[in-house]
């Protein structure tokens, strides 16, 4: 019996030698996190375990994370290969990042693609933000600086107390965002910009040799984006004239024809825009709001004696509209200096103030007392 026992166990043993480990809570219960933030179409992913500064027992870390609990600089952890390790800016597993596009970190390229993401802080001078190849080890016993992607300098600051290793998105724009992490007292940024319309400009370029490309309108919308952002204008305005192409159902319309008067407009092609949307406002399908945003655009633009000439145009063609003629009509002699007719129609327009601008009453009675005292 006694030897039957021992066999039992031996074959026990041998097979919990190969067993898989159950699952359990994370060591240090250093919860797992990830935040992910979009810079237009990119996106920037960061997969972090989130020590607190009280530690797992309890025992108040406050004053003992920056130079004790989270060494300076490069050293041997004495684990591992690593003889000089940074830190693993979080806890447990690698902390990763991820990029769905080429990026720039602090201004330096950085290729689409997830990174082990490592910090070597310093008791003096800038911190180094560490891209990895590696994202599979456990923290950075193992770091090997040949796998290095990519180093960046920056930075701590001053920032609010925070009891658990947080990371996150500042300062967010078109074009950029500020990732940082932030724990205890200190917040240490990199900065991550796109180039965000490009990524766009070529992903619209293939979609128009697809299926899109069978819809005028998106040839329309591609062209519109260029003029608006001021790029690819050449091509912006090939695909102005394929939205007015029979050959793939375009159609010559109002819309259209303004997106390639704003497209030579951005070519400083002035003079031919001006004769594009002089066909555009004539059209029948040129509504009474298509038309006087066109003449707020060229008030914008200062040609006030042009704007005047489409408020009168769009008030003369649509006499049975009897506020948003009269509303440009108003702008139009405001901004020519002639108080009596913007008086005039500006009484006119609130007059036959509609239901859906109810809410604008005030400012437009605003602008008429403006007017009427002097201002």
């Amino acid at each position: 019996m006694k030897k039957l026992f021992t066999i039992i166990l031996l074959s026990a043993i041998t097979t919990w030698g190969f067993a898989q480990a159950i699952s359990q809570p994370p060591s240090g219960d250093n919860q797992k996190s990830k935040v992910t933030q979009f810079i237009g179409p990119v996106e920037v992913s960061i997969t972090y375990s989130s020590p607190d500064v009280h530690g797992p027992n309890g025992e108040d870390r406050k004053g003992h994370i920056w130079g004790e609990l989270v060494h300076y600089g490069y050293i041997d952890q004495g684990f591992g290969t690593s003889k000089a390790a940074p830190w693993r800016a979080g806890a447990n597993e690698n902390t990763i990042i991820s990029f769905s596009h080429d990026v720039k970190i602090e201004g330096r390229e950085l290729k689409a693609g997830a990174y082990g993401l490592f910090l070597a802080t310093a008791k003096e001078g800038p911190w180094t933000w560490i891209f990895s190849k590696n994202t599979g080890s456990w923290g950075s016993y193992f770091y090997n600086q040949s796998e290095d992607a990519l180093r960046v300098d920056t930075y701590p600051i001053d920032g609010a107390y925070t009891e658990f290793l947080t990371y996150g998105f500042d300062d967010r724009q078109k074009n950029s965002a500020v990732a940082f992490l932030q724990w205890e007292n200190k917040k240490i940024p990199f900065k991550i910009e796109a180039s965000v319309n490009d990524i766009y400009l070529n992903k619209m370029r293939d979609e128009l040799r697809s299926y899109p490309g069978f819809d005028y309108r998106n040839f329309s919308n591609a062209a519109a984006f260029c003029a608006q952002n001021k790029i690819n204008l050449p091509e912006a305005l090939t695909w102005a004239d394929q939205a007015m192409n029979p050959a793939i159902g375009g159609q010559e319309e109002f819309f259209t024809l303004q997106t390639k008067a704003s497209v030579l407009r951005a070519m400083n092609k002035n003079d031919e825009a001006d004769a594009v949307m002089e066909k555009a406002v004539k059209r029948a399908d040129a509504t009474v709001q298509a038309v006087h945003q066109y003449g707020r655009t060229l008030l914008q633009a200062g040609k006030k004696e042009k704007a005047l000439e489409i408020f009168k145009y769009n008030a003369q063609k649509n006499p049975e509209e009897k506020f948003t003629p009269n509303v440009g009509l108003a702008r139009g002699y405001t901004a020519m200096g002639d108080k009596k007719n913007a008086i005039k129609f500006w009484e006119l327009a609130i007059k036959n103030l509609p239901a859906d601008q109810k809410q604008n009453l005030g400012f437009y009675e605003g602008e008429l007392k403006k007017l009427k005292e002097g201002k």
